[in-house]
């Protein structure tokens, strides 16, 4: 059974970091890359970045390029991503991804519950 469990959300000032956990078991060797979106209430779903954790490549959207960076550790399953300069337009839910790491950040079949966010001004 796959799982994927996201951790390390909370309230975070404005100019603030977060850094989120993804831990995920059950996976395949075909759909073994992490990734995460996030949505915001009334807001489209928006993939934030993923890394193939097999040969290290990542990707990025454009509008976390800079402050986030994605990060595994392999031996622990586990995924991080490391927030920066969080800004109230960071608000949202975030979701950890299992599934293949590609430019369009929408290569997915299983997600989490969602870890919330919350960046005050």
């Amino acid at each position: 059974e796959v799982q994927v469990v996201e951790s390390g959300g909370g309230l975070v000032q404005a100019g603030g970091s977060l850094r989120l956990s993804c831990a995920a078991s059950g996976f395949t060797a075909d759909e073994e890359d992490i990734g995460w979106f996030r949505q915001a209430p009334g807001k489209e779903r928006e993939g934030l970045s993923c890394i193939n954790r097999s040969d290290g490549y990542r990707a990025y959207a454009a509008s976390v390029k800079g402050r986030f960076t994605i990060s595994s550790d392999n031996a622990k399953n586990t995924v991080y991503l490391q927030m920066n300069s969080l800004q109230p337009e960071d608000t949202a839910v975030y979701y950890c991804w299992l599934g293949v790491c590609e430019k369009s950040l929408s290569e997915y079949n299983y997600w989490g519950q969602g870890t919330q966010v919350t960046v005050s001004s």
